[in-house]
C-alpha cells in the first residue's frame, strides 16, 4: 500500500476527517476529535502510527520485528509505529479497522449514536 492508498482507506471510514496539527508532514486521521491513526511522511520509507490492543501489539511486533515497531512519540503499549510500504495490503487495512475499532469503542454513547446516523 503507498502512502496516497493509506490516506484514502483512512477518510472512508465513517466519520473519519484528516488535519495537519503538528506539521506539513503529519496527516492525522480522527473519528469524532479522536486519533486513529497518524501518517509520518518525513520519515522513508513512510510510516503510520496505529493504536493497537496491548497484547496484540506484543504478537505483531515479534511476529513482523522489521515493519511493526513500538509506537515512535505514542504511548508504546497501545501504539504501533507501521512501515507501510513494508506490509501486506490486507494487514495493513486490517490494523487500520482495528485501530479505528479501538477508538470507536472508546467513544461516549452521544458519540457513537451520532456515527450510527452518518450514512
Amino acid at each position: 500500500m503507498n502512502v496516497a492508498a493509506f490516506r484514502h482507506y483512512c477518510l472512508r471510514k465513517k466519520g473519519a476527517s484528516e488535519s495537519l496539527p503538528f506539521n506539513e508532514d503529519t496527516f492525522t486521521f480522527k473519528v469524532k476529535g479522536k486519533i486513529f491513526a497518524l501518517l509520518l511522511l518525513d520519515q522513508i520509507p513512510a510510516r503510520a502510527n496505529l493504536k493497537c490492543a496491548p497484547q496484540r501489539a506484543i504478537i505483531l511486533r515479534e511476529t513482523w520485528r522489521e515493519a511493526i515497531l513500538p509506537g515512535w512519540h505514542m504511548h508504546k503499549k497501545h501504539w504501533n509505529t507501521v512501515v507501510i510500504e513494508a506490509l501486506p495490503e490486507s494487514l495493513l487495512c486490517t490494523l487500520i479497522d482495528h485501530s479505528y475499532a479501538l477508538v470507536v469503542s472508546g467513544l461516549p454513547q452521544k458519540l457513537h449514536r451520532q456515527l450510527k446516523l452518518m450514512s
